[in-house]
Formats: structure tokens, C-alpha cells, sequence
């Protein structure tokens, strides 16, 4: 602005001079201080440039008024960010009690004004913001040295970490805002038969899918024994300690075999790009939520069909041809509808074959049952003696005796009866 008034006044273009736009820098930075206390500012510069007539000296009367009308599109993008905060914080602004503002900018009336119309309240007058942010550092420092011990000052995560998991998702361990120093621990495992090594992807950032957030690295667990799908148990752990470094390990909890890696401060961003990344996930979030669906949807689908061979493989015999047939027909049609990509086909194959497969399930268990009550009387529960006259009738919903949680009262089904009948104890008879 400075400069293009004055071209304005001299006909000269300084931006290109290095020299002059250090001077003019200055000038407005003093102007803005002291147009925090006045209404208006002189700026004086002499023999800012030279052209054929001679030197050109640079006045300009700057005021408040001006200035304000400058900020105002930054301050009024501050806006988002302190809803976010509010957000996150889980807080109204009526639950506020005090607003300290922090940083030299918030000696502008304008700032102050704009972040009491948010809050609803006052802002402390107190607290010089400058020298707070001095001492905050200061006893940030003496805590991390252990000089400071009467005080707790909690530092979060910036961005959420992550590591990418089967269909590129971003599988969040540590969210957005998490006071530091934290650990969090997942329990993964692998994506196909007999897989022997697992890739461990460190990410950073609030986009759903991987490729859409910020690699920190990645590393190779090897060694594992090869084993079906889904067998394999492997411990994925996120820590952070209070300078800030993330520890990764995975440790296959199977054979103890571990791999780490070490991130000191997970990738420098500065406040403009944190401040984009988590702009981009509120911007993309529809587009984002679509392609996390999509991709849940294939691996559910995967999931089912590799559930369906397997059932079919395990169950044998006890599986009619006709329903084998079904089953096979099915998983032929899923399996093509995934190499086509088609998710609306994928989701209607998948309730199909989970309806076939359930069928299935539901035959072998009769077939079961048959077999089971086939001695029993018609009208009469295996293992239990018909109801004496007048016995009152009640539901079995225990638990066995070993201690563990019963089927039948964990899943709500197959309840069992037993029968509290009066009785008399004949004294002649022993």
C-alpha cells in the first residue's frame, strides 16, 4: 500500500528496490505501533529514490481509519479458526471466564474489538501481550529442565497422526488438539493369506485418505510367519514425549518380533500451512467421506468374499451342493464387480452373498440340530423333563459355570427353559 502511494506521488517505482522497501517496511511497522494509542501517524522518509529530476522524499499521514480499513478482510478471517478452537475445546462462549489476548497485533483496537464481539466479554487488560509470550517460553523451558515443578503448561499435536491401512485409508492413533506428552496403541493385522512383512506408513494430517495427507516415513516389519488373514496380531504404537517426538514401533505379538522409528519434530510446517491442512479437510470433507465409503465398501466386500471361500472350504460336506453352487456364483459375481469398480453393484453383490452365506449358516445348524433332538420327544426340549402340573415356567439367562459369558446371554438367542415345580418330601419312603 505504502509503496503504490507513493508511486503514486513520484511517479517511481521502488518495489524493486531493495533499500527502499526496507525503509518503507519500517516506516509502517512504527506507524501501525503507534496507531495502536493514536488516531493518526506521520511518515517521513527523505531521498527514498532517485530519478533525472533528482530525489523524491516520501510523506504520508497515516490513520487509524486506513489502517483498519487495511486489516479488516485478515481480522475477519480470524473468525474460523476461533470457531474451530471453540469446536474442538467442546466449550460455548459463555462458558469462557477470562480472554487474555497474546501477541503484538492484539494491541490493535480493531483486534481487541473483533475478539470481544465473539466472546460476548471483555478482554483482560493486564497482560501485556508481549511479555507473556516471553514468560510462557521461559517457564515452558524451566519445566522441560526441571527447575519449574509448581506448574503444568500442556502442549497438543497440531494435526492428526495416522498410519495408512488396507484401501489408502488414513487410520487416525493420534487426533488434532491431543495434550503431548500421549501414547495410543492399535492392534492391526495383515491383508492377505500368507503375507510375511507389513509396510508401516507414518502420516500427518486430517484428510481421510492417505494420499491426501503428509508422509513422515515408513518402515518394514519382517519375519512374520505366514498365516490366513486377519490371524496375525500386530501392535502398533504412537508416542509422543514432551519434546515432541513421535516413536513409532509395530510389534508382531506372535513371535515378539518389533521394528521402530523415531520422527524429531513431524515435519516443521508453519502455522499458514497447519492452518491450510486443516482448511483443505473442512474444504474437501464431502469428497473425502466419498472416497472413505468407497473404499470401506471394497474392503468389506474383500472381506466377505474371502469370509465366504473360507466358510465353503471349512465346512465341507455339510454344505449342500445346490447352496455351494450359490455361494460360488455369488463371490464370482463380487470378485468382478471389484475389478470394475462399480461401488453401487459392489454394495448390492455384497448384501447378496451375506443373505446366501447366511442361508448357509443357517441349514448347517439345522442340520445340526436335527441331529442333536432326533431321540427327543415331540413337544419336549433335549436334556429337560416335561413341566409337572402346575409348575411355573422360567427363562435360563445365566452363565456357565467356567465363569465365561454364555451364548445364549450374550447374543440374546437360543434361550433355555427350566421348570420350578412344587414338591413334597415323603418321610415313609427312603
Amino acid at each position: 500500500f505504502l509503496i503504490e502511494e507513493f508511486r503514486k506521488q513520484s511517479s517511481v517505482d521502488v518495489s524493486k528496490d531493495k533499500m527502499a522497501v526496507q525503509r518503507i517496511r519500517e516506516a509502517g511497522e512504527k506507524a501501525k505501533i503507534e496507531l495502536s494509542t493514536v488516531l493518526s501517524s506521520e511518515i517521513n522518509l527523505p531521498f527514498l529514490a532517485m530519478d533525472s529530476s533528482g530525489p523524491k522524499n516520501f510523506t504520508y499521514n497515516f490513520t487509524r481509519a486506513k489502517l483498519e480499513e487495511l486489516v479488516r478482510p485478515t481480522v475477519d478471517r480470524c473468525k474460523r479458526p476461533m470457531e474451530r478452537a471453540m469446536a474442538d475445546a467442546k466449550l460455548s462462549t459463555s462458558q469462557i471466564e477470562k480472554v487474555i489476548l497474546v501477541g503484538g497485533p492484539t494491541r490493535m483496537p480493531i483486534v481487541r474489538k473483533f475478539v470481544e464481539s465473539f466472546m460476548g466479554k471483555p478482554a483482560e487488560h493486564g497482560v501485556d501481550p508481549m511479555e507473556c509470550v516471553a514468560l510462557g517460553a521461559a517457564i515452558q523451558g524451566g519445566v522441560l529442565a526441571g527447575d519449574v515443578k509448581d506448574i503444568l503448561l500442556l502442549d497438543v499435536t497440531p494435526l492428526s497422526l495416522g498410519l495408512e491401512t488396507l484401501g489408502a485409508v488414513f487410520t487416525r492413533l493420534i487426533d488434532r488438539n491431543t495434550t503431548i506428552p500421549t501414547r495410543k496403541s492399535q492392534i492391526f493385522s495383515t491383508a492377505a493369506d500368507f503375507q510375511t512383512a507389513v509396510t508401516i506408513h507414518v502420516l500427518q494430517g486430517e484428510r481421510a485418505m492417505a494420499g491426501d495427507n503428509i508422509s513422515l516415513g515408513q518402515f518394514n516389519l519382517v519375519g512374520l510367519p505366514p498365516a490366513p488373514r486377519g490371524i496375525p496380531q500386530i501392535e502398533v504404537t504412537f508416542d509422543i514425549d514432551a519434546d515432541g517426538i513421535l516413536h513409532v514401533s509395530a510389534k508382531d505379538k506372535g513371535t515378539g518380533k518389533e521394528q521402530k522409528m523415531q520422527i524429531s519434530a513431524p515435519l516443521k510446517m508453519s502455522d499458514e500451512e497447519k492452518k491450510r491442512a486443516v482448511e483443505d479437510a473442512e474444504r474437501f470433507a464431502e469428497q473425502d467421506k466419498k472416497k472413505k465409503e468407497e473404499a470401506e465398501v471394497r474392503n468389506n466386500a474383500d472381506t466377505i468374499a474371502y469370509t465366504a471361500e473360507k466358510t465353503l472350504s471349512d465346512l465341507g460336506d455339510k454344505v449342500k451342493e445346490d447352496q455351494k453352487k450359490n455361494v460360488q456364483d455369488a463371490v464370482k459375481a463380487l470378485k468382478e464387480a471389484l475389478a470394475n469398480k462399480d461401488t453401487d453393484n459392489i454394495k448390492k453383490l455384497t448384501d447378496e452373498l451375506m443373505k446366501v452365506l447366511q442361508e448357509v449358516g443357517a441349514s448347517v445348524y439345522q442340520q445340526a440340530g436335527a441331529g442333536a433332538t432326533g431321540g427327543a420327544q415331540p413337544g419336549a426340549e433335549a436334556g429337560y423333563d416335561e413341566p409337572q402340573q402346575g409348575a411355573q415356567k422360567k427363562e435360563w439367562r445365566g452363565k456357565p459355570t467356567d465363569g465365561t459369558e454364555s451364548q445364549e446371554d450374550a447374543g440374546g438367542e437360543g434361550k433355555k427353559t427350566y421348570y420350578d415345580a412344587d414338591y413334597e418330601v415323603d418321610k415313609d419312603k427312603k
